[in-house]
């Protein structure tokens, strides 16, 4: 029992340290871990963490990781406080040492190209969890599809904030199913 802590710490320690570009950008290498190297999750399981992940206040990486080590476990609270800290302990180890070391090389110009080329990478790696989650799970009909294109729409062409765009689609969530 106790090797699943040890491998829900490495997981996501692994995570952490590597899932550069936020936590919807972290979303392709969780559902790797959880779903295909582990087998912790099935894919509408993992789908539906994501979801209620979404509308819980607070970063999508942890609390994906929370749902996730608490499920692993069976309903062990030790499950999701180890996978809730293991996402963390990577950035707050690194913040430390970039925080001590970024003022002396901020002006280096390695420096300021690695940091112009991460921003295309968590692009993609944002792109590619929105994909992800394109599966016959959140879409079962048609009026899924038009949810999305509707919220596309709003958000990229009339630039409508977030808040407004969840609001309406509840609602018209609400009125289709």
């Amino acid at each position: 029992m106790i090797d699943i802590y040890w491998q829900l710490f490495y997981t996501f320690f692994k995570i952490g340290l590597f899932g550069f570009g936020g936590g919807y950008a972290m979303l392709s290498m969780i559902q790797y871990e959880v779903v295909e190297a582990h087998r912790w999750l099935t894919t509408g399981e993992f789908t539906d963490i994501i979801a209620i992940s979404q509308v819980t206040p607070g970063p999508i990486a942890i609390n994906s990781a929370t749902y996730i080590g608490y499920a692993a476990t069976g309903g062990s609270v030790l499950g999701s406080a180890i996978a809730t800290f293991a996402v963390c302990l990577p950035s707050v180890i690194i913040m430390a040492l970039v925080c001590r070391f970024f003022t002396l090389f901020k002006k280096n110009r390695y420096v300021m190209a690695a940091m112009s080329g991460m921003t295309p990478a968590a692009i993609g790696l944002i792109a590619a969890a929105a994909i992800m989650l394109m599966n016959k799970q959140n879409f079962t009909d048609y009026a899924g599809v038009l949810i999305f294109i509707g919220t596309f729409a709003l958000s990229y062409f009339f630039k409508w904030g977030a808040i407004r765009i969840i609001i309406l689609a509840a609602v018209v969530g609400y009125l289709v199913y």
